[in-house]
């Protein structure tokens, strides 16, 4: 009876490690997939969270001229580098991924924050070119192009459906083609682009207020107790309701890379769009011997594009032991507004 029972046993024992070994091979099985698809939806997040390349802006608008038109007129870098910061945009890696609703892109937010940083200064460059560059003067009439253009790329940006966000830029982008076509059109005089002093400076004044406002969030990675100057300067003047003489400001510890991505976005865009003023407008920076200013700030702008060689956006304190890539951003950001104050300040001079 023993002998039998020990067989019993062991039979019993065989047959639960061969279940077991068959039970772990097929778990093995089923996860290998699973682990493939992770690997495949890492490797592609990070493919796509390569920032786009600078391009060149005088290679741009020979690429858009007419082959018919041999002159490039003036207007035609500034609508040109609009053109293609856009068309980036649309059609870099993995696509516009801000209004991706499905993985990998969903699970992404540098290249996002990136995107909402060109597409800010594209917003503000269209309204300018609406407003202002088009226009002769407050009473004339706006060109028929860009008022469809500028609201365009005003379109919400995270919409993925019924409309989607990159069918309604791609009509913001048709509509300065059939500017841009008509502008560069001898026998269409109604196309205008007006490279006035004034005109330069109002944009600039935009641009000053963007970089002001990244340059203070930027810095606010590592928080600071400021003092309150929302009234300075002006005696008679109020605000709706008190405010404490010293704000603390901090930028919460989840939106520093945010910040820092948006910014990168923002001088992308600035840096070719300085590039076209300085063709489109060299007369009269010329003559306000305003050149050197306006290439300080691509210069800085520039800067600010180095590669990042760490994983992780940093965020050490201000004299710590390791860095702090906020801080960094905001001394190129801040110096570049400095100059731009400098070249609106050239261009108010007669």
């Amino acid at each position: 009876m023993n002998e039998k029972l020990m067989d019993w046993v062991d039979d019993l024992k065989d047959r639960w490690n061969k279940r077991s070994s068959q039970s772990e091979s097929s778990n093995g099985w089923l996860s290998l997939p699973v682990i493939i698809i992770i690997l495949v939806m890492v490797a592609t997040g990070i493919y796509w969270s390569d920032e786009p390349e600078a391009f060149d802006v005088v290679e741009a608008a020979n690429q858009k001229a007419p082959e018919t038109r041999a002159k490039i007129t003036t207007g035609s870098y500034t609508t040109s580098a609009v053109i293609t910061a856009m068309e980036t945009l649309l059609n870099k890696r993995g696509g516009y991924l801000s209004n991706d609703v499905l993985p990998p892109s969903v699970f992404l937010d540098n290249i996002p924050n990136w995107e909402f940083g060109v597409l800010v200064q594209v917003r503000d460059l269209t309204r300018s070119m609406r407003n202002d560059y088009s226009r002769s003067q407050s009473q004339s009439t706006e060109d028929v192009d860009l008022i469809i253009a500028e609201p365009q790329f005003n379109f919400d940006s995270g919409s993925w459906i019924l409309p989607a966000t990159e069918s309604e830029y791609q009509d913001g982008i048709d509509a300065l083609y059939a500017y841009l076509d008509r502008l560069q059109n001898p026998a269409n005089p109604e196309a205008q682009f007006y490279a006035r002093a004034d005109n330069l400076k109002d944009w600039l004044n935009q641009v000053e207020k963007r970089l002001g406002s990244l340059s203070q969030r930027l810095s606010a990675s590592v928080g600071q107790t400021r003092l309150n100057t929302d009234l300075a300067g002006d005696a008679e003047a109020v605000q709706s309701t008190e405010t404490s003489q010293q704000v603390d400001v901090k930028t919460p510890w989840s939106e520093i890379d945010d910040v820092f991505y948006e910014t990168r976005g923002a001088a992308w865009a600035l840096i070719h769009f300085m590039k076209a003023a300085e063709l489109d407008f060299e007369s009269v920076l010329t003559k306000k011997n305003a050149l050197i200013s306006l290439r300080q700030i691509i210069r800085e702008l520039e800067a600010s594009q180095e590669t990042l060689w760490s994983p992780v956006i940093m965020n050490g304190s201000g004299f710590g032991f390791f860095a702090n890539h906020s801080l960094v951003m905001a001394s190129y950001i801040s110096r570049a507004n400095a100059a731009v104050i400098d070249l609106r300040s050239l261009l108010e001079q007669g």
